[in-house]
């Protein structure tokens, strides 16, 4: 990732992942208390502060003088700011994966090269969610967007993130369509996998390589 990104930020960065990617804490909870934090973080007391002050600015956080530090109502908002008119749209399944196939291929590719080792480790615990559940034969569709979505906010670039919305759509109508093809499924089993080994390896040409080929094949297995 980029050098100049400081450690405060990385950390304000990885407790927003908590929020909005991990489903940790919610519009209204409160988070550990600074002890707690900043030890299950690994840092000192000192940057966990200057990452909530940037989370506070941001207004994700809010302090409450005796009671603590908060997750604001805005947080949930303020993420998907200006791509709203997206999730009211009706989109067919072929627009959906060709937005996929421009976008996702290159988000691994950053992604690879710029991932903190937390947004790393946070990729692959969602990749073997995913591979837990199609192997359980349960319903993957949150585990799948968890996915994704940490893979596109490890690229460190603000809208790839705002376009997460559109991903979304696809994701879910892909699930719904695979559910329905025992290929398709077993295309997503090995193409996460792949996807995976390459992310881990930091071969970024190999992850963009494999989440293009994992997107195709979709396409070609679900026939749009």
């Amino acid at each position: 990732m980029p050098k100049s990104k400081m450690l405060s930020e990385r950390i304000a960065d990885d407790i927003l992942s908590m929020i909005t990617i991990d489903k940790r804490f919610f519009p209204g909870d409160k988070l550990p208390n600074e002890n707690e934090l900043s030890e299950e973080l690994n840092i000192s007391r000192t940057t966990l502060r200057e990452a909530i002050r940037i989370l506070v600015t941001n207004d994700v956080l809010e302090i409450r003088r005796g009671k603590g530090t908060f997750v604001t109502h805005h947080t949930n908002i303020a993420q998907n700011l200006g791509f709203e008119e997206f999730n009211s749209v009706k989109v067919n399944a072929k627009d959906l994966y060709e937005m996929r196939l421009i976008f996702e291929p290159e988000a691994a590719y950053y992604a690879t090269e710029r991932a903190t080792e937390n947004e790393l480790k946070r990729i692959l615990l969602y990749g073997r969610q995913v591979e837990q559940k199609i192997i359980n034969g349960e319903d993957r569709t949150e585990e799948e967007q968890a996915f994704h979505k940490s893979i596109a906010k490890a690229t460190h670039n603000e809208f790839m993130n705002k376009l997460m919305p559109i991903i979304y759509q696809a994701i879910h109508k892909g699930v719904t369509l695979s559910k329905k093809n025992e290929q398709a499924v077993k295309d997503t089993l090995y193409d996460h996998r792949m996807i995976m080994e390459f992310l881990e390896q930091r071969n970024a040409l190999g992850a963009k390589t494999a989440m293009k080929l994992h997107i195709l094949h979709a396409m070609k297995e679900l026939d749009i």
